[in-house]
């Protein structure tokens, strides 16, 4: 057995937590009200069009990408 098997996965919530949004199982739904509000707020500050229209993992992408921009994932 390696090593990594027998450690706790909340020590490294990425390793297997994170996925792709676009291998999300409602990653083609309407992005809920909370990415909506903050997408507002995020291409407000990056001086974007806001797109009402995105699907959960889109938004998702979108929010990454701002956050990048605006200085707000860190």
């Amino acid at each position: 057995m390696a090593e990594h098997e027998h450690e706790n996965p909340k020590t490294h919530p990425t390793s297997n937590a994170v996925k792709d949004p676009h291998d999300w199982t409602t990653g083609d739904q309407p992005m809920t009200g909370a990415q909506a509000s903050y997408l507002k707020t995020l291409t407000e500050e990056a001086h974007e069009e806001f797109d009402d229209g995105l699907s959960k993992a889109d938004a998702s992408l979108k929010i990454d990408e701002l956050q990048d921009k605006t200085g707000r994932g860190k």
